[in-house]
């Protein structure tokens, strides 16, 4: 009896821990891979939905502003001058309107100016005429591009997003259709135009790039994507001068 029940009491033999260590270890490091996959698919998708709502803040403030430019004025606001590519292939566009043009409140006048060279019958200098002299181009911050709106009479610069790859800004006499690449638009159906006095379409393509995850071969790891936004604005104010 003594020796049954010794041999009922005995615990695991060395071979069937072994098996149990290398069974734990192996579930382990499946459940080390999933978990390291999750957080990194996890932070993508975090940052994707910072950047993009980023973005698309600043698009639909850009919309809007474009779609303004030239009220009031003899051309379509547009200063071809200012508005170029620059060194990095970005965009930069300044655009102008004399938005309180019909805002009763406005001072008429400026000291010593008399009556019709104030802000309702002028752009700037004023604060009373901000946002009617605006220009918006992409900065670089060393670890980011940034996307900056700079109002010559409202307040100076200020970040519209700060994660994004490029702006590129297209210009046409006409609504216009066309294909998307990688970072921008491609194969328009009219010709983009080269004086921009004569734009009365704008096409603005703005392209967020999320960086790599991980390593190639690690756990989780999430490859470099890019994803582009664009919006067509119509520029209103454009023929106001035939109407």
């Amino acid at each position: 009896m003594n020796n049954s029940s010794r041999k009922r009491q005995a615990g695991f033999s060395l071979i069937e821990l072994i098996i149990a260590m290398a069974i734990t270890i192996l579930i382990t490091a499946v459940a080390g891979r999933l978990l390291a996959q999750s957080m990194n698919i996890r932070t993508r998708a975090n940052e994707k939905v910072d950047a993009l709502a980023d973005a698309q803040r600043a698009l639909n403030i850009m919309s809007r502003e474009i779609a303004e430019a030239g009220f009031n004025l003899s051309d379509n606001g547009i200063v071809a001058a200012d508005s170029v590519t620059d060194a990095n292939g970005n965009s930069t566009l300044r655009i102008r309107s004399n938005l309180n043009r019909f805002n009763t409140t406005a001072n008429p006048w400026y000291a010593g100016g008399g009556v019709g060279s104030g802000p309702q019958n002028a752009i700037g200098p004023s604060s009373d005429d901000a946002g009617e002299d605006v220009k918006y181009f992409v900065y670089d911050a060393g670890n980011t591009n940034l996307l900056a709106r700079y109002d010559a009479y409202g307040g100076g610069s200020t970040v519209l997003a700060n994660r994004l790859d490029s702006l590129h800004i297209h210009y046409f006499d006409q609504k216009v259709t066309y294909s998307t690449a990688a970072c921008d638009i491609s194969a328009p159906s009219v010709t983009e135009l080269t004086d921009l006095s004569l734009a009365k379409y704008v096409v603005i393509a703005v392209c967020v790039n999320q960086s790599a995850v991980g390593a190639p071969g690690s756990p989780g790891y999430q490859p470099s994507t890019n994803v582009l936004l664009v919006s067509d604005v119509a520029l209103r104010n454009s023929n106001l001068t035939i109407y």
